[in-house]
C-alpha cells in the first residue's frame, strides 16, 4: 500500500510539473499536418521529367457529366471508392529538362487566394528545384484557364521570364478572333478576354504552331479538337521511349476512361472529344505508350488499359530513384 501511494504521489507530481512548463517546451503533435511538397520524377529516355502538383479543387458531381444519368456516374465513382457528391479534380504540370532544353507543357491556375487548394506549382516548383526563370519553352495544350493562367506572376508579369511560347495554331486562331464570341458555348466565352490577358505579356514571344508535326526537337503534336477547337496532345520522344501528355483529352480516368462516351460539362464539341477520346486511347493501349494526364490523381502517370465497358487507368510505380 506504501509502495502504491508513492507512486501516486511521485505521478502527481510528474503532471504538474509538466503542466507547470513553458509553451515552447510542450512536446508537438506527432505527425504534424500537411503534405510534403508534390513533385515525381521519372525518365523518357534522355528526358527527365518531373509531375509538380498544382493542387486540385472540388465541384458537385451533379452536371459534371452532360450525357448520363447522375445516378449512373455515382455508380461509376462508387466502383472507384470515390464519393457521389463531390469530385476532386487534380492538376498535375509536367516539365522535362534535357540537354539545355528545360519545357512545361501548359502553366496551371496561377496565383490563387490564400488557404486555396489550387495554385500550387510554384512552391512545388521550388521545392523541385526548378527556376522558372531557366524555363526555355512553354508549350500548350489548350487555353482553358486552368491551363493558361499560370503564365502570369503575382505582379502580372511574365512568370517564365526567359521562355519561348508555342501555341497549337487552331486554339490561338479561335479564341483570338472576337469574332468566334458568339459561336462558343457561353460557359467558354470567358477564355476570350482570359486568352488576351495571360498572353500579353508575352507579346513577341508567342509562335503558334501546326499540329501534327514537331514543335521543337524531342516533342511531337497530334491534333485532338474537341475538348476545345484546337486541344492539342504533346508526345515527348527520345530513340524508341516516349510519352504522351493527354492534356483534357480525359479528365478523372475513373469516370471518363472507363465511360469513353461520356460527355463532361468542360467540352466545346463533345461529340468530337469522345471520337479522339476513343481513338488516342485505343492508340496509347495498343502501342503500351506512357501517359501523363493533367487531371490524373498525382503523380498522374501511367498505362492506359482495356476493359469491358471501356479503358481503365494504370498507375507507374513510383521509384525512389531517377
Amino acid at each position: 500500500m506504501f509502495l502504491a501511494r508513492r507512486h501516486a504521489f511521485a505521478g502527481a507530481a510528474a503532471i504538474a510539473a509538466a503542466a507547470s512548463l513553458p509553451a515552447a517546451a510542450q512536446p508537438g503533435p506527432l505527425m504534424p499536418p500537411g503534405q510534403a511538397p508534390g513533385f515525381f520524377r521519372y525518365r523518357v529516355g534522355g528526358w527527365l521529367v518531373t509531375a509538380v502538383s498544382d493542387g486540385f479543387f472540388r465541384r458537385p458531381v451533379e452536371g459534371f457529366v452532360r450525357n448520363a444519368p447522375l445516378a449512373d456516374v455515382q455508380a461509376v465513382l462508387a466502383e472507384s471508392f470515390m464519393p457521389g457528391d463531390q469530385l476532386a479534380i487534380p492538376f498535375t504540370v509536367t516539365f522535362a529538362q534535357r540537354g539545355d532544353t528545360l519545357l512545361v507543357f501548359d502553366t496551371g491556375n496561377g496565383v490563387t487566394p490564400a488557404g486555396a487548394t489550387a495554385g500550387r506549382m510554384i512552391a512545388n516548383m521550388a521545392a523541385a528545384g526548378i527556376d522558372p526563370a531557366r524555363v526555355t519553352h512553354v508549350i500548350h495544350s489548350h487555353f482553358h484557364g486552368d491551363h493558361i493562367n499560370g503564365l502570369l506572376n503575382a505582379e502580372g508579369g511574365r512568370a517564365f521570364p526567359n521562355a519561348q511560347v508555342l501555341v497549337p495554331a487552331p486554339e490561338w486562331a479561335w479564341w483570338t478572333d472576337a469574332g468566334n464570341e458568339t459561336r462558343s458555348p457561353e460557359g467558354q466565352r470567358a477564355t476570350f478576354a482570359n486568352t488576351a490577358r495571360r498572353f500579353a505579356p508575352y507579346q513577341g514571344r508567342v509562335t503558334p504552331y501546326t499540329p501534327g508535326g514537331e514543335v521543337i526537337p524531342g516533342v511531337a503534336s497530334i491534333p485532338a479538337h474537341g475538348h476545345t477547337p484546337g486541344h492539342t496532345l504533346l508526345r515527348l520522344h527520345d530513340g524508341a521511349e516516349q510519352m504522351i501528355f493527354l492534356a483534357d483529352t480525359v479528365n478523372r480516368p475513373e469516370i471518363m476512361a472507363r465511360r469513353p462516351d461520356w460527355q463532361i460539362v468542360f467540352d466545346f464539341d463533345g461529340d468530337a472529344a469522345v471520337a479522339v477520346r476513343r481513338r488516342v486511347f485505343d492508340m496509347v493501349a495498343t502501342d503500351r505508350i506512357r501517359v501523363t494526364g493533367y487531371h490524373f490523381p498525382f503523380p498522374a502517370s501511367g498505362f492506359i488499359t482495356r476493359h469491358t465497358q471501356g479503358f481503365g487507368f494504370v498507375p507507374a510505380d513510383w521509384a525512389t530513384a531517377v
